[in-house]
C-alpha cells in the first residue's frame, strides 16, 4: 500500500541537510549519553563502594555480552535501514510488515541467545583469561545480564523503528526514564540492600524491561499504520530476506568485532585488575566522549537511506559532506577537553593511583586519533545507509583482526604494555583507507533494496 499524503514528521528528504541531520543527531546524542550512563553508573558505584576487582567484572563483562547480542544487533540495523527506504518511498505497508516481521524474528530469536549466555557465561570468561580473584564476580554479573536480555533486545528494535521512520526523540524519552529508574535503583540495592555486583545487574535488566514496554505502547499509539498485534508473530518471508542481505554483513562485522575486543580484552587481562580496571574506566570515558561522532554517523544512515528510497541522490553527497565536517569539529573539541580532565575523570571510578595511571595510558594514545575514526565511522554509515553493508564490514574486520590486534600484541612485547594502545590508531588508519577508496568509487549509489 503506497500513501501519497505529504509526510512531515521524520522526513528527511527536503530540507537543509546540515541541519536535519543535526536535529535529529541532538535525540540521539542525549540518548546515547543516558545509554552509556547504565554501564558508567554501575561502574562508578560498584567501583566506590563494592571495589575495584567488583569494577573490573562489571567492566570485563561488557565485551562478553556485546559479542553474543552483536548479531543480532546487525539484523536489527538491516530493519532501520530498510524501514527507512520504504519511509522515503512513502510505502506504509511495507513499514509496518518490516517491522512485524523483524519484532517476530526478535522474540523468537531472544530466548536461545539468554540460555546460551547463563551457560556459556563461565566457560567465556575462563576463554578471556579473567583473573580468578575478578571471575566470580562477573559470572554473576553476566548471568543476571543474559536472564533479562528480552529487556535489552525489545528495547534496541523500537529505537530501531522508530530511528527508521526518521524519529530519534521519542526513543529518548523511555531511554532517560529507564536511566532514572536504573540509577535509583543501583543506589539502593547496592547501598541499603548490600547486594554489589548482583545489585547493579538486577537494576539494569529491570530499567531496561520497563524502556521496553513503554516504547511499545508508544510507537502503537502514535503510529496508526504500525500497529499489529506482537503475539500473532507476523512474519513475511520476503521482508526477512532484504533485513538479512542488509542485516547480516553488519551482524558479522559485529561479532567478529566482538570476537576481536575480547582477544584485545584477553591481553589487558593479563596485566591485572588494576591495569583491567584503569582500562575500563577509560574505556568508558573514551565511548563517552566520541558519542557526539556516534550520532552523526547513527543520523546519516537513516538521512542517506530516506533520500535513496526517495531517489534524492542529489542531496547524499552533500549530507554527508557536512556530515563529516561537523564530525571532525567535535572530535577536536572533545580531544581538548577530555584528555586534560583525564586523571579527575578516572577518579570518579576509583581513586587508587595504579588504576589512574592505566586508564591515563589509555587515553593518552587513543584520543589523539579520534579524528581518524569520525570520518571513517561516517563514511561507513553512509554506506550502510545506502545498502551497501559489505565493504564497512570488510573495512572493520581488516583494521581489527589485520592491524589492531597484531600490533598490540608486537608493541606490548617490544615497548610495554602501556604503548599497546596505540593499535587502536594504527587500525583505524587502515580502515579508513579502505573505506575512502570504496565510498569515493560511488557503487554504493547503487545497492538500495527498494525499487
Amino acid at each position: 500500500m503506497k500513501l501519497n499524503e505529504n509526510k512531515t514528521l521524520g522526513n528527511m528528504t527536503v530540507g537543509n541537510p546540515a541541519k536535519l541531520i543535526i536535529k535529529f543527531s541532538i535525540p540521539l546524542l542525549i540518548g546515547n549519553i543516558f545509554q552509556q550512563l547504565y554501564n558508567m553508573v554501575d561502574s562508578i558505584v560498584v567501583g566506590n563502594y563494592v571495589g575495584k576487582i567488583a569494577l573490573a567484572a562489571v567492566g570485563t563483562s561488557f565485551p562478553i555480552v556485546f559479542m553474543l547480542i552483536s548479531f543480532f544487533m546487525g539484523l536489527g540495523i538491516g530493519a532501520t535501514i530498510l524501514i527507512a527506504q520504504f519511509y522515503g518511498a512513502n510505502d506504509y505497508e511495507n513499514v509496518r510488515k518490516t517491522s512485524q516481521t523483524i519484532y517476530t524474528s526478535f522474540i523468537f530469536l531472544s530466548v536461545p541467545l539468554t540460555i546460551i549466555g547463563i551457560c556459556l557465561s563461565g566457560t567465556i570468561l575462563r576463554i578471556v583469561n579473567v583473573p580468578a580473584d575478578t571471575f566470580e564476580l562477573a559470572n554473576i554479573y553476566m548471568k543476571i545480564i543474559f536472564a533479562g536480555m528480552i529487556g535489552t533486545m525489545g528495547y534496541n528494535i523500537n529505537a530501531g523503528i522508530l530511528q527508521g521512520l526518521g524519529d530519534s526523540k521519542s526513543s529518548l524519552i523511555f531511554l532517560a526514564i529507564s536511566c532514572v529508574i536504573n540509577i535509583i535503583l543501583d543506589l539502593v540495592f547496592v547501598l541499603v540492600f548490600h547486594m554489589g555486583v548482583a545489585g547493579v545487574a538486577f537494576a539494569t535488566i529491570i530499567a531496561q524491561i520497563i524502556s521496553w514496554l513503554l516504547g511499545i505502547a508508544y510507537i502503537f499509539k502514535k503510529y496508526e499504520f504500525l500497529r499489529f498485534p506482537i503475539l500473532k508473530f507476523g512474519f513475511d518471508k520476503e521482508l526477512f530476506k532484504k533485513i538479512f542481505k542488509l542485516g547480516l554483513p553488519t551482524g558479522i562485522q559485529q561479532t567478529i568485532f566482538s570476537f576481536g575486543i575480547l582477544n584485545l580484552q584477553s591481553l589487558i587481562n593479563s596485566y591485572g585488575s588494576d591495569f583491567i580496571a584503569g582500562f575500563n574506566a577509560a574505556n568508558k570515558i573514551d565511548t563517552f566522549a566520541f558519542m557526539p561522532v556516534q550520532s552523526f554517523a547513527t543520523a546519516v544512515t537513516t538521512y542517506v537511506g530516506q533520500n535513496i528510497g526517495a531517489n534524492r541522490y542529489d542531496r547524499v553527497h552533500k549530507g554527508v559532506i557536512s556530515t563529516i565536517i561537523m564530525s571532525l569539529a567535535l572530535s577536536g573539541i572533545m580531544i581538548l577537553i577530555v584528555l586534560p580532565l583525564g586523571p579527575t575523570l578516572l577518579k570518579l571510578f576509583n581513586q587508587e593511583p595504579a588504576v589512574i595511571d592505566a586508564g591515563m595510558a589509555y587515553l593518552s594514545r587513543v584520543l589523539p586519533f579520534f579524528v581518524i575514526l569520525a570520518v571513517m565511522f561516517v563514511l561507513n554509515s553512509t554506506m550502510r545507509g545506502a545498502g551497501e553493508a559489505i565493504i564497512p564490514m570488510i573495512s572493520t574486520t581488516i583494521s581489527l583482526w589485520l592491524a589492531r590486534i597484531p600490533c598490540a600484541y608486537y608493541i606490548a612485547n617490544n615497548y610495554g604494555r602501556d604503548n599497546l594502545f596505540y593499535c587502536f590508531a594504527i587500525g583505524w588508519i587502515v580502515g579508513l583507507i579502505i573505506s575512502t577508496s570504496y565510498y569515493m568509487t560511488g557503487r554504493w549509489k547503487n545497492k538500495s533494496v527498494v525499487k
